[in-house]
């Protein structure tokens, strides 16, 4: 959805109010959230999208945006630390262009309104999401569907919802009521949701060792995308912007598989 707005917002006024909103100072992170290419003070407008590639960067050059908001950012802990090949050309991107990039991570999985979590909920029908407290961090949700369904009808809605066709792991004939889920790469969660007793788990990713937990352990896995997981948390944050601001907002989704 884009929003179109009129007003202007402070780039440090926009970071200080999304460190706070998001809670970042709560969260254990692989990258630093928050502002992380600084760009002009000013921000009219704004992109959003779940990873910081080259091609978003392109498409909010063309929109003329102040200032791109994404889930997967920069500076992730073990990469490389120089600036050279495809982080050379993104950043430069960046600077030549005068865009502020701000990134957040685990702190849009976990947000109780925008979240990437209670965004999946809404889009699969998961009523009353829950967060599962023995996880840190807020990252595992449970709840329930409005009605018992099997397998194949349960992977018929995910695909119409996200546009993506999940891979079903577990016994076809057993129903599903309950659901735990974490989007993006969070598989190893499964065993989490065995303890929870739910019938089914759903996470972006999936993993050799992932068949062998949910067959042996008796619960439905579905493999939903990670990107298509979580491109709603940043496309809310995005709009709830574009509404507290008065900012223009384009969320723009770049087809990842993955």
């Amino acid at each position: 959805m884009n929003h179109n707005g009129t007003n202007i917002v402070e780039q440090q006024t926009l970071a200080q109010y999304l460190t706070e909103f998001l809670n970042v100072t709560k969260f254990k992170d692989y990258a630093p959230n928050g502002l992380q290419v600084q760009g002009k003070n000013n921000i009219k407008t704004i992109v959003t999208g779940v990873t910081a590639c080259q091609p978003l960067i392109d498409q909010a050059i063309a929109l003329q945006a102040d200032a791109i908001i994404v889930h997967h950012g920069f500076f992730w802990k073990n990469e490389p630390e120089v600036l050279t090949g495809m982080k050379y050309k993104r950043i430069k991107a960046l600077m030549d262009n005068d865009i502020s990039l701000f990134g957040y991570h685990l702190p849009l999985d976990a947000h109780h309104g925008v979240g990437n979590n209670v965004q999946l909920a809404a889009q699969l029908g998961i009523l009353n999401p829950c967060i599962y407290e023995e996880v840190a961090q807020d990252l595992l949700w449970h709840g329930h569907l409005p009605n018992p369904v099997d397998a194949g009808e349960f992977t018929n809605n995910i695909a119409t919802a996200l546009g993506r066709e999940p891979l079903h792991i577990g016994d076809s004939t057993k129903p599903i009521h309950t659901v735990a889920w974490c989007t993006g790469g969070a598989q190893d969660y499964i065993d989490y949701a065995v303890q929870m007793g739910v019938d089914a788990f759903i996470s972006g990713e999936v993993s050799e060792r992932t068949f062998h937990s949910a067959m042996e352990q008796g619960i439905h896995y579905f493999a939903a995308g990670h990107h298509a997981t979580e491109r709603y948390g940043v496309q809310a944050l995005g709009d709830h912007l574009a509404e507290k601001f008065g900012i223009e907002h384009h969320f723009i989704d770049i087809i990842n598989p993955v």
